[in-house]
């Protein structure tokens, strides 16, 4: 290793030691701890927690669990820098991994992000002229929320059906067979949330 990469390699983890103590210090000031407190709960020493703290001692990967295990975190949380990343998730228009569907008569795409599925979820749905999405009964107590964006629509939710124009919305039971169908001319285009309960 060269002379100029050891020392960005040593500016980089005293970058990434000073981001733990301090989330140590953050940590423990909101939940209006004392550094004995810490020192008690963790098995940690005071004095070796004011060092990790000030940025003067690295914690070995021992010591980072068990201050983790007495804030109430995992060793994942305690050293995730939640500033270290955009707080904003983008899906782009063209990413196929999110083109969950794509036929003749209908194209879903997902909106939402794939860690979140079974939670809720957002969909864009394209149904062709004559098109339909049918589905069967999802979890118990699953809603969906629609608007319709261009065309016209039917929705059927068990034994009730209703018809939508553009600039529609609606929403109902998710959790028996369900449709959505094209009662148009032309594309419908449709923003559809599900919420799992």
């Amino acid at each position: 290793m060269t002379r100029k990469n050891a020392t960005k390699k040593l500016a980089n983890d005293a970058a990434i030691s000073g981001r733990f103590g301090n989330r140590i210090k953050e940590l423990r000031s909101t939940l209006h701890w004392s550094l004995d407190r810490l020192a008690g709960a963790s098995g940690v020493s005071r004095s070796m927690l004011s060092q990790i703290e000030r940025n003067n001692a690295n914690p070995t990967i021992a010591v980072a669990f068990r201050i983790a295990q007495a804030l109430g975190m995992s060793l994942s949380d305690l050293v995730d820098d939640p500033d270290a990343t955009s707080g904003i998730g983008v899906v782009r228009s063209d990413d196929r991994m999110y083109q969950y569907r794509s036929d003749n008569d209908c194209s879903i795409r997902t909106l939402s992000p794939l860690d979140l599925e079974k939670d809720v979820e957002f969909y864009e749905l394209r149904l062709k002229e004559g098109g339909a999405l049918r589905s069967s009964a999802h979890f118990k107590g699953t809603r969906e929320f629609i608007t319709l964006q261009k065309g016209k629509i039917k929705i059927e939710s068990g034994k009730d059906n209703e018809e939508l124009h553009k600039g529609d919305s609606a929403n109902y039971r998710a959790d028996q067979p369900h449709a959505i169908s094209n009662a148009g001319k032309g594309d419908a285009v449709v923003l559809l949330v599900v919420v799992y309960r």
